[in-house]
Protein backbone atom coordinates (compact mmCIF):
# COMPACT_ATOMS: atom_id res chain seq x y z
CA UNK A 1 0.00 0.00 0.00
CA UNK A 2 2.78 2.41 0.93
CA UNK A 3 4.64 1.85 -2.33
CA UNK A 4 1.44 2.43 -4.34
CA UNK A 5 0.84 5.67 -2.46
CA UNK A 6 4.43 6.78 -3.03
CA UNK A 7 4.09 6.01 -6.74
CA UNK A 8 0.88 8.07 -6.91
CA UNK A 9 2.53 10.97 -5.09
CA UNK A 10 5.48 10.83 -7.48
CA UNK A 11 3.13 10.79 -10.47
CA UNK A 12 1.28 13.82 -9.11
CA UNK A 13 4.55 15.66 -8.55
CA UNK A 14 5.67 14.87 -12.10
CA UNK A 15 2.30 15.97 -13.47
CA UNK A 16 2.58 19.31 -11.65
CA UNK A 17 6.19 19.72 -12.81
CA UNK A 18 5.22 19.26 -16.44
CA UNK A 19 1.86 21.07 -16.47
CA UNK A 20 3.40 24.15 -18.09
CA UNK A 21 5.42 22.73 -20.97
CA UNK A 22 8.73 24.20 -22.10
CA UNK A 23 9.17 25.32 -25.69
CA UNK A 24 12.22 25.12 -27.95
CA UNK A 25 13.84 28.27 -26.50
CA UNK A 26 13.87 26.70 -23.04
CA UNK A 27 14.73 23.16 -24.08
CA UNK A 28 17.65 24.46 -26.16
CA UNK A 29 18.89 26.51 -23.19
CA UNK A 30 18.51 23.44 -20.97
CA UNK A 31 20.56 21.39 -23.45
CA UNK A 32 23.32 24.01 -23.38
CA UNK A 33 23.27 23.80 -19.58
CA UNK A 34 23.86 20.06 -19.76
CA UNK A 35 26.82 20.64 -22.11
CA UNK A 36 28.34 23.21 -19.76
CA UNK A 37 27.70 21.19 -16.61
CA UNK A 38 25.30 23.55 -14.85
CA UNK A 39 21.88 22.59 -13.50
CA UNK A 40 19.07 25.07 -14.24
CA UNK A 41 15.78 25.48 -12.43
CA UNK A 42 13.27 22.77 -13.37
CA UNK A 43 10.17 23.44 -15.48
CA UNK A 44 7.92 23.63 -12.42
CA UNK A 45 10.25 26.04 -10.68
CA UNK A 46 10.52 28.12 -13.83
CA UNK A 47 6.74 28.31 -14.15
CA UNK A 48 6.53 29.38 -10.49
CA UNK A 49 9.09 32.14 -11.08
CA UNK A 50 7.15 33.38 -14.09
CA UNK A 51 3.96 33.39 -12.00
CA UNK A 52 5.59 35.34 -9.16
CA UNK A 53 7.10 37.88 -11.54
CA UNK A 54 3.71 38.35 -13.21
CA UNK A 55 1.83 38.55 -9.90
CA UNK A 56 3.92 41.50 -8.71
CA UNK A 57 4.28 43.00 -12.22
CA UNK A 58 8.05 42.94 -11.70
CA UNK A 59 9.98 45.70 -13.43
CA UNK A 60 13.38 45.16 -11.83
CA UNK A 61 14.71 41.69 -11.02
CA UNK A 62 18.11 40.46 -9.83
CA UNK A 63 19.28 36.93 -10.54
CA UNK A 64 22.35 35.45 -8.85
CA UNK A 65 23.51 32.64 -11.13
CA UNK A 66 22.71 33.25 -14.80
CA UNK A 67 23.41 29.70 -15.94
CA UNK A 68 22.40 29.37 -19.58
CA UNK A 69 19.34 31.60 -19.30
CA UNK A 70 16.64 29.08 -18.37
CA UNK A 71 15.45 30.83 -15.21
CA UNK A 72 16.10 34.24 -16.74
CA UNK A 73 13.84 33.43 -19.68
CA UNK A 74 11.07 32.25 -17.36
CA UNK A 75 11.39 35.44 -15.31
CA UNK A 76 11.40 37.73 -18.33
CA UNK A 77 8.24 36.05 -19.60
CA UNK A 78 6.45 36.99 -16.39
CA UNK A 79 7.90 40.47 -15.90
CA UNK A 80 6.42 43.76 -17.06
CA UNK A 81 7.03 44.19 -20.82
CA UNK A 82 9.56 46.94 -20.08
CA UNK A 83 11.08 45.20 -17.06
CA UNK A 84 14.84 44.71 -16.76
CA UNK A 85 16.58 41.56 -15.55
CA UNK A 86 20.01 42.05 -13.96
CA UNK A 87 21.71 38.66 -13.94
CA UNK A 88 25.11 37.89 -12.41
CA UNK A 89 27.42 34.94 -13.04
CA UNK A 90 31.09 34.30 -12.50
CA UNK A 91 31.33 32.17 -15.67
CA UNK A 92 31.45 34.22 -18.92
CA UNK A 93 30.75 31.05 -20.94
CA UNK A 94 27.45 30.62 -19.13
CA UNK A 95 26.45 34.17 -19.93
CA UNK A 96 27.30 33.73 -23.60
CA UNK A 97 24.89 30.80 -23.63
CA UNK A 98 22.27 32.87 -21.81
CA UNK A 99 22.57 35.59 -24.45
CA UNK A 100 21.72 32.94 -27.05
CA UNK A 101 18.58 32.06 -25.13
CA UNK A 102 17.51 35.67 -24.71
CA UNK A 103 18.14 36.38 -28.39
CA UNK A 104 16.08 33.33 -29.37
CA UNK A 105 13.31 34.60 -27.10
CA UNK A 106 13.44 38.00 -28.84
CA UNK A 107 14.36 39.88 -25.66
CA UNK A 108 15.72 43.36 -26.47
CA UNK A 109 19.29 43.85 -25.29
CA UNK A 110 18.25 46.64 -22.91
CA UNK A 111 15.99 44.28 -20.95
CA UNK A 112 18.74 41.83 -19.92
CA UNK A 113 21.74 43.27 -18.12
CA UNK A 114 24.34 40.51 -17.83
CA UNK A 115 27.16 41.18 -15.37
CA UNK A 116 30.16 38.88 -15.18
CA UNK A 117 31.70 38.64 -11.73
CA UNK A 118 31.39 37.37 -8.20
CA UNK A 119 27.89 38.16 -6.94
CA UNK A 120 29.01 39.45 -3.55
CA UNK A 121 31.23 41.97 -5.36
CA UNK A 122 28.43 43.06 -7.70
CA UNK A 123 25.37 43.14 -5.42
CA UNK A 124 26.65 45.93 -3.13
CA UNK A 125 26.82 48.21 -6.17
CA UNK A 126 23.08 47.84 -6.88
CA UNK A 127 20.49 50.34 -5.63
CA UNK A 128 18.77 49.91 -2.27
CA UNK A 129 15.04 49.14 -2.37
CA UNK A 130 14.92 49.22 -6.17
CA UNK A 131 14.09 45.60 -6.98
CA UNK A 132 10.86 43.62 -7.07
CA UNK A 133 12.35 40.11 -7.00
CA UNK A 134 15.73 38.56 -6.20
CA UNK A 135 16.48 34.98 -7.25
CA UNK A 136 19.49 33.09 -5.88
CA UNK A 137 20.51 30.02 -7.86
CA UNK A 138 24.22 29.80 -7.10
CA UNK A 139 26.72 28.31 -4.67
CA UNK A 140 25.11 27.72 -1.32
CA UNK A 141 27.98 28.62 1.02
CA UNK A 142 27.10 32.34 0.88
CA UNK A 143 23.35 32.10 1.46
CA UNK A 144 23.24 34.35 4.51
CA UNK A 145 25.20 37.05 2.67
CA UNK A 146 22.89 36.75 -0.35
CA UNK A 147 19.83 37.13 1.87
CA UNK A 148 21.29 40.21 3.55
CA UNK A 149 21.89 41.79 0.15
CA UNK A 150 18.44 40.77 -1.08
CA UNK A 151 16.73 42.39 1.90
CA UNK A 152 18.60 45.59 1.15
CA UNK A 153 17.79 45.49 -2.55
CA UNK A 154 14.11 44.52 -2.35
CA UNK A 155 11.34 47.03 -2.05
CA UNK A 156 8.68 46.36 0.61
CA UNK A 157 6.45 43.64 -0.86
CA UNK A 158 9.30 42.32 -3.01
CA UNK A 159 10.02 38.61 -3.28
CA UNK A 160 13.14 36.60 -2.44
CA UNK A 161 13.57 33.16 -4.07
CA UNK A 162 16.19 30.44 -3.75
CA UNK A 163 16.34 27.33 -5.91
CA UNK A 164 17.52 23.89 -4.70
CA UNK A 165 15.89 24.38 -1.30
CA UNK A 166 15.20 20.63 -1.05
CA UNK A 167 18.73 19.82 -2.26
CA UNK A 168 18.08 16.57 -4.15
CA UNK A 169 15.58 15.43 -1.48
CA UNK A 170 18.27 15.47 1.21
CA UNK A 171 17.08 18.43 3.27
CA UNK A 172 13.96 16.66 4.55
CA UNK A 173 15.98 13.67 5.75
CA UNK A 174 17.53 14.47 9.17
CA UNK A 175 20.03 11.65 8.68
CA UNK A 176 21.68 13.66 5.88
CA UNK A 177 24.37 15.74 7.61
CA UNK A 178 26.79 16.75 4.85
CA UNK A 179 27.83 20.41 4.89
CA UNK A 180 25.73 21.58 1.94
CA UNK A 181 22.56 19.87 3.15
CA UNK A 182 22.95 21.20 6.68
CA UNK A 183 23.61 24.73 5.37
CA UNK A 184 20.49 24.73 3.20
CA UNK A 185 18.36 23.19 5.96
CA UNK A 186 19.50 25.81 8.46
CA UNK A 187 19.04 28.61 5.94
CA UNK A 188 15.45 27.52 5.34
CA UNK A 189 14.79 27.69 9.06
CA UNK A 190 16.42 31.13 9.26
CA UNK A 191 14.15 32.44 6.47
CA UNK A 192 11.14 30.84 8.18
CA UNK A 193 11.96 32.55 11.49
CA UNK A 194 12.88 35.98 10.09
CA UNK A 195 10.15 38.40 11.14
CA UNK A 196 10.92 40.60 8.14
CA UNK A 197 9.74 37.86 5.76
CA UNK A 198 6.60 35.91 4.89
CA UNK A 199 7.98 32.56 3.63
CA UNK A 200 6.85 29.40 1.83
CA UNK A 201 8.74 26.41 0.46
CA UNK A 202 7.29 25.34 -2.88
CA UNK A 203 7.94 21.64 -3.64
CA UNK A 204 8.57 22.20 -7.35
CA UNK A 205 11.71 20.90 -9.03
CA UNK A 206 14.44 20.75 -6.42
CA UNK A 207 12.49 23.04 -4.10
CA UNK A 208 11.88 26.79 -4.47
CA UNK A 209 12.11 28.73 -1.21
CA UNK A 210 10.20 32.00 -1.50
CA UNK A 211 9.59 34.87 0.91
CA UNK A 212 7.91 38.25 0.67
CA UNK A 213 9.61 41.20 2.35
CA UNK A 214 7.09 42.68 4.75
CA UNK A 215 5.86 46.19 4.05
Amino acid sequence: MASAQQAAQQASRQYAEELVAEDAVLTDARARAAELGCTPVGPGGGAALRLLAAAIDARNVVEVGTGTGVSGTWLLRGMHPEGVLTTIDVEPEHQRAAREAFAAEGIPANRARLISGRALDVLPRLTDGHYDLVLVDADKQDLEAYLAEALRLLRPGGVFCMDNALWHDRVADPAQRDAATVAIREFGKAVRDDERLVPALLPVGDGLLCAVKRR
